[in-house]
């Protein structure tokens, strides 16, 4: 998996899990991201509010299909409702590192420790500890950090991974489908598996 760049853009992001599933059946249907940019730009694919929010959409979750290996399509489409959620996580923290980090370094290891929550604290240590360690993080401010953090956990309540308490949160840990599994250990991706399940 490619380790990019943190970024905060997720302040601006949705999980866009219907939005994730259309592109991808319209990709299994023959249409490449150029014809449904453009469907987009006609006919208002995700019934976005403004042309700008419908074109940040498309950006958004094609940029996560890309950072899958395009053979993950039929498997999505053959998986069930729970299986293509996952899939859409995993683009999701393929696509931003600094989320898949917030998977992989708080919610894995609460699993690991057997605590199936997280509190809205173990969220402001994790960026504290980013800001030591990254000059980019070290400048934003604590509303930006105060937004992401809530987008981090809309992004893993929309997908069944959490709840949504208010001040904490339990954590469901996925049982993965074995095909979609198989397939992320296949593509140099057994570190979302672990990061999902809960595993060294």
């Amino acid at each position: 998996m490619e380790r990019k760049e943190y970024s905060a853009g997720a302040v601006k992001f949705s999980f866009w899990f219907m939005e994730f599933k259309t592109v991808i059946k319209l990709l299994t249907e023959g249409k490449t991201l150029t014809d449904i940019k453009e469907i987009n730009q006609q006919e208002n694919l995700f019934g976005a509010p403004t042309a700008l929010r419908s074109g940040q959409i498309y950006s958004t979750v094609s940029a996560r299909i890309k950072s899958l290996d395009d053979s993950f399509y039929p498997v999505f489409m053959d998986g069930d409702l729970a299986t293509q959620k996952m899939f859409n996580l995993v683009a999701t923290m393929a696509h931003d590192t600094l989320f898949f980090d917030f998977v992989y370094e708080v919610i894995r290891e609460k699993m690991i420790i057997g605590s199936n929550e997280f509190a809205n604290s173990d969220i402001s240590i994790f960026f504290s500890d980013k800001q030591l360690q990254d000059k980019k993080v070290a400048k934003w401010t604590d509303a930006t950090l105060n937004r992401l953090g809530r987008s981090y956990k809309t992004m893993l309540f929309e997908s069944g991974m959490t709840d949504k308490g208010k001040m904490v949160r339990k954590i469901y840990k996925p049982i993965l489908d074995p095909v979609m599994e198989q397939w992320l250990v296949n593509y140099n991706m057994k570190i979302m598996v672990e990061a999902l399940t809960g595993v060294r």
